[in-house]
């Protein structure tokens, strides 16, 4: 007898094939028995301890969020149904060249400050590992040794390790400092990264030349991972940029992974089949080459990141003194509204599109939801709030999101920031988003396509040899939907509703959402590199 059976099943196995009717069965933690049509084929059917009555139901592999930062909050709240509720079971972290391993005393107290408005300050939590494999181990043990809600991947982050080898200095690294970010890619990778992450409108990754890039994404291709670089530009020049990030990797042999692959500010709209020609001829050449959505218009970022990389050189401190100096903060400005900030994709920004979704200092809550209303109003809230302001910018066009989210090596990526008191509803939102509107309501993928792409297609960049099927042997990560009810209850008014329609999830063979609601398992644990 099994520890669980799913009984008439309709499952969508995340392979893009038809769903077929099953019972099935998991034990210790693994799928250990299928029986298709049992019930019409007259076979013995499983019998377990227990028995989910799942007619009508959807069973699928549990969600990959390739794009998520969650690096604090799975340390931070031991609850996360944030992403659990959503048929979450693998997240995957250190996204866009920052976050909080490897670091020294130095650069954990300059990377906290500079990405306080994606994570919070950091303040609640002990930051006491230096090393990807040490912050890796933490996840396993975090809250109170028991783990963390769902499961967690994790990119070494270049613009962390840039900061590590020689500040915030905008300039070619020398070769004393290239070989000791090759060393620390390296280490990361053989600690269990399964790859590395760039974000190249951000300092100080963003100061690397092309040549510095291609010479770690060596290290990356050694080791079998890939490259996920947010790249130079999603505004000007976007067309370039994605060029630029497909040459470097064939230049380095390296695999490619493509963050929120949108086209977004007017001077892109329509221009989506453009992407797609391009990709299409990269990947007919033989790349190796995949890329993540999210299902929304907006994005989300810091209202620090829009400011040039010239006014962020030098870290957190030089950004505040420069933003209190009258005349640079005039050139700044200048940037920002009339030449095109590279912190803003080359697009002179229109702060009528800008809104604020969070603030470190609650003394500043009332501004959260309020559009800016020029650059003014933003430097006073930039020093009010040491750095620490989130926004979500309204620049993105549907007939973009559609387009891309149709192309044949999509997957979903959330790029979800929990901070703040009105997130971008993707935190929440993004996976039955795609279920609800895009399938069952709009028709642009089918059921079959979209599953893959949340599931079994992630699960190959990541090279995870048993995860992202419903396939007997592989770990019981498991989703149980309601196709006809399954929706996001996100919105951008009420950012932090829980989806419907998912009444189960499994990482592990264990309940996290059970009947709808979170239990208290903590069933997910660090996913390491798997070696070559």
């Amino acid at each position: 007898m099994w520890d669980l059976v799913f009984r008439d099943a309709e499952v969508v196995d995340g392979s893009g094939g038809p769903s077929y009717r099953a019972d099935v069965a998991v034990d210790g933690g693994r799928i250990v028995s299928i029986v298709r049509e049992a019930a019409a084929a007259g076979c013995q059917r499983p019998t377990a301890t227990r028995t989910v009555d799942a007619e009508g139901l959807v069973l699928s592999p549990g969600f990959v969020d390739m794009h998520a930062h969650s690096d604090l909050a799975l340390l931070r709240d031991p609850d996360h149904s944030a992403k659990a509720a959503q048929g979450v079971t693998l997240e995957v972290l250190g996204q866009d060249g920052l976050s909080y391993a490897p670091v020294d005393d130095r650069t954990r107290e300059e990377v906290r400050r500079a990405i306080a408005g994606w994570n919070g300050d950091g303040s609640d939590v002990d930051l006491d590992w230096r090393t990807v494999g040490e912050y890796l181990d933490r996840l396993d043990t975090a809250h109170g040794g028991e783990g963390i809600a769902v499961n967690a991947a994790y990119l070494v982050p270049q613009g962390t390790v840039r900061m590590y080898a020689m500040g915030w200095a905008d300039r070619p690294a020398t070769p004393a400092e290239l070989d000791r970010m090759r060393r620390l890619v390296a280490e990361g990778l053989e600690q269990g990264a399964v790859g590395m992450s760039s974000g190249l409108t951000y300092t100080p990754g963003m100061y690397a030349p092309d040549a510095e890039l291609t010479e770690l994404c060596r290290v990356v291709a050694t080791y079998g991972g890939y490259y996920c670089p947010h790249h130079r530009s999603y505004g000007a020049g976007a067309l370039r940029a994605y060029e630029e990030m497909i040459a470097l990797a064939r230049e380095a042999g390296c695999a490619l992974h493509l963050a929120h692959a949108t086209l977004n500010f007017g001077e892109n709209e329509g221009r989506a089949p453009e992407l797609l020609a391009l990709l299409d001829r990269a990947l007919d050449a033989g790349a190796d080459l995949s890329l993540d959505t999210y299902p929304y218009t907006p994005g989300c970022t810091t209202l620090l990141a829009l400011l040039p990389s010239w006014a962020q050189e030098g870290g957190p401190a030089a950004v505040l003194a420069r933003l209190a100096d009258g005349a640079a903060a005039d050139r700044i400005r200048h940037d920002l509204e009339v030449t095109g900030s590279d912190g803003c994709h080359g697009v002179p920004v229109d702060w009528s599109t800008v809104e604020v979704s969070g603030v470190t200092d609650p003394a500043l809550a009332d501004r959260v939801g309020r559009r800016l209303a020029g650059w003014e109003e933003a430097r006073t809230l930039l020093l009010a709030d040491r750095l620490g302001t989130t926004i979500l910018q309204h620049v993105g066009h549907e007939e973009n999101v559609r387009a891309i989210m149709r192309h044949r090596v999509h997957t979903g990526g959330s790029d979800g920031i929990l901070q703040g008191a009105k997130p971008h509803p993707r935190a929440y939102g993004t996976f039955p988003e795609y279920l609800g509107r895009y399938v069952r309501e709009e028709g642009v993928l089918t059921l079959e396509e979209c599953v893959a792409r949340l599931t079994s297609r992630p699960a190959a960049r990541l090279r995870l040899p048993d995860r992202g099927l419903v396939r007997e042997g592989y770990v019981a990560d498991l989703v149980l939907f309601d196709p006809a009810t399954v929706a996001a209850g996100a919105t951008f008014d009420a950012p932090r509703t829980l989806p419907v329609g998912i009444p189960h999830v499994l990482v592990a063979g264990r309940f996290v959402i059970e009947d709808g609601r979170r239990t208290d398992a903590l069933a997910g644990r660090a996913i390491r590199r798997t070696p070559l």
